[in-house]
């Protein structure tokens, strides 16, 4: 904000809202009245009065949007507090009350849509939220890890190749019965694992990140 429109009400950036209201109202009493002086008193007097005006306005609608954004940011930390409490519920309840949507909501909704499972809902989300801020490398990250997250798991949704529906024996060893056993615990199953903890964590890191 240019310090100039301060300064022209006669009050500063730490001043209240109500300060800044009251003296408004004082210099713009005065002008009124001066504007119909003669000659240049009266010319100057209606220039001051449009100046503070100007300035008047421009003042509240800056404060006005920065309020907005603080509220908004409040309720966002709230909504990442009830996702880390595990109240999925509460949060998507405090989602739907937002009028405003912007990237930062569309992230949100996706970590509540991850948190339901909806994993192709909660990639939708993120590439909106992507597209809406580009530069956001905390949404990136996060969508990449969905992507891997999806990907392995179609793939692990596609039948098995290279075991036969029937019994097979390696060295009197029951294939079924191994992996009853635990013995069929494989590289991709650890890759799995790995890639759900990467991806929690990468959420969970991101809910932090205020």
């Amino acid at each position: 904000m240019n310090k100039y429109y301060y300064e022209l009400l006669g009050v500063t950036e730490s001043s209240t809202d109500e300060e800044i209201t009251q003296k408004y109202e004082q210099l713009r009493k005065k002008y009124l009245e001066d504007r119909f002086l003669e000659g240049e008193a009266g010319n100057e007097a209606a220039k001051m009065l449009n100046r503070i005006d100007v300035a008047y306005n421009e003042i509240m609608t800056e404060r006005g949007e920065k309020h907005t954004a603080e509220s908004e940011g409040s309720s966002y930390a709230n909504v990442e507090q009830l996702i880390r409490d595990g109240k999925i519920s509460d949060a998507q309840t405090a989602l739907d009350g937002f009028n405003e949507r912007p990237a930062e909501w569309h992230y949100l909704q996706s970590v509540v849509f991850y948190k339901k499972n909806w994993m192709n809902e909660s990639k939708k989300q993120l590439e909106i939220a992507m597209q809406m801020d580009s530069s956001n490398e905390k949404y990136r990250t996060a969508y990449n890890k969905l992507k891997e997250k999806i990907e392995y798991d179609k793939r692990q949704a596609e039948p098995a190749h290279g075991y036969s529906q029937t019994t097979q024996t390696s060295g009197g060893t029951d294939y079924d019965q191994q992996q009853q056993m635990g013995g069929g615990f494989c590289e991709q199953c650890a890759t799995c694992c790995a890639c759900n903890m990467l991806f929690n964590c990468c959420l969970n890191a991101c809910c932090n990140c205020r």
